[in-house]
């Protein structure tokens, strides 16, 4: 009977929580677009049906508000002061179980009118990058979003890969094809640093991998950036992702468990102390893939089960009404075995082989602090300071066909550590005129070992050995925006980069235009010169000659790309946004061989090990053109969706000067995803989200069969590179997710369905020397990730 009357009292108790309309403050901070001066007297006014009392708040002296009392579920903000353009904040999502904290900055309107606000065109959460220099080929996102598009498991890689012109490198990992750019194009920036790649068994020679070790619950709005960049970014030639880390809640502590495919997660942010205005972040990680593979859920790594954790953070201490410190970070180790001998050749292995045995075990922590000070109601300074490690270990075998002996095949130890430092100022001189301009330092310091390891482990051959040198990349950039009548915006800049290694530099122009009429519609361009380093790997391979080693590759120059971007935008409606990008990229001083052959380092990057080709000289040259199509709605009335559609040719010459398809050229791509919002019981959301993606097929190099029977390993015909084609891929996902609002609490139940057709998409070609005959290993079948999450 105690037990009946236990259970009666906590269902009516459920029931009467439910009953009741469940609310939680919304407070924030509004600062200049342009000198992130806080701004007084802004007045932020929460969007309720007609007839509902008015519920707002005007910002104090620290351009902080507080509204009390917002109900569950999804609201929009309004945010209007005389001469600045209003802001409207759409969809901002509030829940029981956690505080919502808006960071908010407002344009200074360009037209001065008495007392009367200029509008500004819809400034909805995506609308606008944090980078206001970016007019074309530029978006930002949320936390939200990671979250909420099917097949993106809570990684910004796999989210950017539902966007115009971007294709995922392929199932095993995130990293992403950008307009037919190999993936090592792209910057990885975080507050202001650049860093190396942030993701678990993430290759010194790549900038993606499996598992991200960037954590979305520590991400605030972010910008991913695809062409003709704005000054400030350099050494990249494809894109950029500028992430933000948002702010612990300085006001009251708040705790967060999860499980999910990236791991068992636990995080705790709040104040230092009660009277403290100071605030912590932490966020722990710990892979859970055992668990998934003891329930019978395959995952792609065969037999062996990868082993990762990651710590991400934040402080934030203010120092007086103008000043803010922050200190910042990421760290995380992976490691993983492929056993040849165990290998299952009946499970989906996208990683290992039967015939060798791969040992890897990587490790990568980054740290920073800033300081970032408002000189005046129109002058921003910040001040960057940011260490990193990169520590990357393998070892691999090579295993007998006939005996199953397995003898030493190669050794590679790859260890870096990065200092770095950035100065950025910013100016507003009028309503119309700002400046922005920076300079940036990364001292490389690097531990550089591979050989390989031939005829059953008797012959060693050294590439790389290299230890102890300190290489800088120096970066200068100033950019001027211009705005005319708030219709009219111009942008025009440098940006300048030298390395110490071997004294090369560059002076690159930048400049964008855009140009708003009618109701909603805008056209613009961007044109920008951008330079990358090669790998400091590729600088130091060894090329034997009669005298000894020498360094043939030392003194290769930037390789360089023209962006040429053009934009239009439609608003159809409030809710509903056409664009259109037609692009080209010219690249040159590409690295190839010496020898007339079909090399380009333009197709490395998808893999994880290096390109061993010394005697490297830049003549090469590549070519990409295309047209992206992009419809998005803007989640309103409980559902949104996203389509885009992307036709491009990407080609390279070698030095043998033949025009060819690049290893990234698919022609086409295209995305449908979408997602729907059913509100139960007042408080309680149930959601679907589905995306759809279809690729064409990759070219390939075809395999010589006979030739690589002969020698027992893969052989290539080089001079027919890239003349075959892969079927397209296809790939449909699925999720569906129940929040449930617990008065202080919040839980979240989701179920990603990925590849829910099982369609068997081609990853690699490949040979197998104990069957003498070509094998095709396919990527990632049908994959169920469950999700919990819960915060309070």
């Amino acid at each position: 009977m105690k037990n009946i009357f236990l259970l009666t009292t906590l269902l009516l108790a459920a029931g009467f929580a439910q009953a009741q309309q469940l609310s939680q403050s919304v407070r924030g901070i509004v600062r200049d677009e342009v000198s992130r001066s806080p701004l007084t007297g802004v007045s932020v006014l929460l969007i309720q049906p007609e007839g509902a009392p008015h519920k707002g708040a005007m910002t104090n002296t620290d351009g902080e508000f507080v509204i009390a009392g917002v109900p569950t579920g999804r609201h929009s903000f309004r945010l209007t002061m005389v001469g600045y353009e209003d802001q409207l904040l759409s969809n901002v999502v509030i829940t029981g179980g956690k505080e919502v904290i808006l960071e908010v900055v407002m344009s200074e309107s360009a037209e001065m009118l008495n007392e009367v606000v200029v509008t500004a065109d819809r400034a909805d959460d995506k609308g606008r990058t944090n980078n206001e220099l970016a007019l074309a080929s530029g978006r930002s996102f949320n936390v939200e979003d990671t979250k909420r598009y099917a097949g993106s498991l809570g990684d910004p890689s796999r989210m950017a890969a539902g966007f115009a012109g971007v294709a995922s490198g392929n199932d095993a990992r995130n990293d992403i094809v950008v307009r037919g750019n190999s993936p090592t194009g792209m910057l990885w920036q975080l507050e202001g640093l650049n860093i190396p790649n942030p993701n678990h068994f993430g290759s010194y020679f790549a900038t993606g991998g499996p598992v991200s070790m960037l954590n979305n619950n520590v991400l605030s709005k972010s910008d991913f950036l695809t062409g003709a960049f704005p000054a400030q970014y350099g050494d990249a030639l494809s894109a950029v992702f500028d992430l933000r880390m948002r702010e612990g809640n300085n006001r009251k502590h708040e705790f967060m468990g999860q499980i999910g495919f990236n791991g068992f997660e636990i995080g705790a942010e709040g104040p230092f102390s009660r009277n403290s205005k100071a605030s912590f972040l932490l966020n722990y990680r710990y892979s859970t893939l055992g668990v998934f593979k003891a329930l019978g859920i395959r995952f792609g790594t065969g037999t062996s089960v990868p082993d990762y954790q990651d710590l991400n953070f934040k402080l934030s201490v203010p120092a007086g009404r103008k000043g803010k410190f922050a200190l910042f970070g990421i760290t995380g180790s992976s490691d993983v075995q492929f056993l040849g001998n165990e290998t299952d050749t009946t499970l989906v292995d996208l990683y290992g082989s039967e015939n060798t045995n791969t040992r890897v075990r990587y490790g990568t922590s980054i740290a920073g602090a800033s300081y970032e000070h408002t000189l005046s109601q129109r002058t921003n300074l910040r001040l960057a300071l940011g260490a990193s490690i990169t520590k990357e270990k393998f070892s691999g075998d090579s295993i007998s066909i006939v005996t199953r002996e397995a003898f030493p095949a190669a050794e590679s130890r790859y260890d870096t550590r990065k200092y770095s430092a950035a100065v950025s100022l910013r100016h507003k001189f009028s309503a119309r005129a700002s400046l922005y301009s920076g300079i940036s330092t990364d001292l490389l310091n690097f531990d550089l070992y591979h050989k390989t390891v031939h005829r059953g482990g008797t012959i060693d051959s050294v590439r790389v050995d290299e230890k102890g040198q300190l290489s800088a990349l120096t970066q200068a950039y100033t950019q001027l925006r211009y705005r005319m009548a708030g219709r009219l915006t111009a942008t025009a800049g440098l940006h300048f980069q030298h390395l110490s290694l071997n004294g090369k530099a560059a002076l690159e122009p930048r400049a964008g235009i855009r140009y708003s009429f009618g109701r909603g519609q805008a056209i613009g361009g961007s044109y920008g010169l951008h330079s990358q380093t090669q790998n400091i790997y590729t600088y130091f391979i060894n090329t034997p000659t009669a005298s000894g080693m020498v360094r043939t590759n030392r003194d290769l120059d930037f390789t360089r790309s023209q962006h040429f971007v053009l934009s239009y935008e439609n608003r159809l409606s409030e809710h509903l946004l056409l664009k259109i990008e037609p692009y080209v990229q010219m690249i040159c001083r590409v690295p190839v061989e010496q020898r007339a052959s079909s090399f380009s380092l333009l197709n490395t990057g998808a893999l994880f090990g290096p390109a061993d080709k010394d005697s490297l000289v830049n003549e090469g040259s590549g070519k990409n053109l295309g047209i992206e199509l992009t419809l998005e709605r803007y989640f309103n009335d409980g559902y949104y969706f996203l389509a885009t559609a992307s036709l491009f040719d990407s080609k390279y010459k070698g030095s043998d000067r033949v025009e060819r398809n690049t290893a990234f050229n698919t022609r086409y791509i295209a995305n449908v995803l979408g997602g729907k919002e059913i509100k139960i019981a007042r408080t309680n959301v149930l959601s679907f989200n589905v995306r759809s993606t279809l690729v064409g097929g990759r070219y390939f190099t075809p395999l010589d069969l006979e030739a690589s029977r002969l020698r027992g390993q893969a052989v290539y015909r080089e001079s027919e590179a890239f003349s075959e084609r892969q079927k397209p891929y296809f790939r449909t996902d699925l999720r569906f997710s129940y929040r449930w609002e617990m008065g202080k609490s919040t839980m979240e139940f989701a179920l990603d369905l990925q590849n829910v057709t099982a369609h068997k998409n081609i990853f690699q070609q490949t040979y197998n020397p104990r069957t003498n005959a070509i094998a095709y290993q396919y990527g990632q079948g049908f994959f169920p990730v469950p999700y919990f999450r819960a915060t309070f």
